[in-house]
């Protein structure tokens, strides 16, 4: 698939987003902690991040109540080479599968999680982008998705939402961590993504049904960074 541009108007940020053209940055990418983390990787930035994931998860515990015959199984979404599976997720859930095209990173990915593989906490590994995920109906606990939804231009990522509304579990959560502009929308071309302000992904997720149950900002993170906000998801109840 040759990029995610929208035919209805061309000077919107997200139109000039190119699928191709992020894989074979990331492809070029060093498939470690620092490489994922674009040079923050030996920084606090990890610590803090998993910190800020745990501690938003606690807030949320009496909305995340498991229902009767389920299991906690969660996934991860544009997982890079696992990291937020292996030092945060496996934590939470009883299972996890991960999403992640980069080929790169998965190889590195089934080196890193061999003892969770081992220990039955990591299920499967689906080496496909968002746009081509399309999750088992009623799946999922929690649909966590950090750092890789900037890859999808603004109708696409809708369409990406309401499967993954198809894939929870009843009462499911799917879980957006993120970037956020000040203002407008910004394109990178470095890797052909783009950063979303608040605005923006409240409005995309109204659209996508799904209702903002909490939302957060990430702290410890370096000044010279956008804002990370971390946010819950369910979907609309009609």
């Amino acid at each position: 698939m040759s990029g995610f541009s929208n035919t209805n108007d061309d000077s919107r940020p997200d139109s000039q987003i190119n699928y191709d053209d992020a894989i074979q940055y990331w492809s070029t990418v060093p498939a470690t902690v620092d490489g994922v983390l674009g040079g923050y990787g030996n920084t606090a930035v990890p610590k803090s991040d998993v910190i800020g994931s745990l501690s938003f998860l606690r807030k949320l515990d009496s909305r995340m109540k498991l229902a009767e015959g389920y299991v906690k199984y969660g996934v991860d979404i544009g997982a890079g080479i696992g990291r937020v599976t292996r030092d945060m997720l496996s934590r939470v859930c009883d299972k996890v599968d991960l999403v992640e095209p980069v080929i790169p990173f998965v190889e590195q990915m089934h080196k890193d999680l061999q003892p969770l593989k081992d220990a039955g906490k990591v299920v499967d590994i689906y080496p496909i982008g968002m746009q081509d995920f399309v999750p088992e109906e009623g799946k999922y606990w929690v649909i966590w998705c950090q750092w890789c939804v900037g890859h999808l231009n603004d109708e696409n990522l809708i369409k990406f939402f309401q499967r993954c509304i198809a894939g929870l579990q009843p009462g499911g959560t799917i879980i957006v961590k993120e970037n956020n502009t000040y203002n407008d929308d910004d394109f990178d071309p470095t890797d052909s993504s783009v950063t979303r302000s608040d605005e923006k992904f409240r409005t995309l997720f109204k659209q996508a049904g799904l209702e903002l149950i909490l939302t957060d900002l990430q702290r410890g993170l370096p000044k010279e960074l956008y804002p990370v906000r971390i946010y819950a998801l369910k979907p609309v109840q009609v």
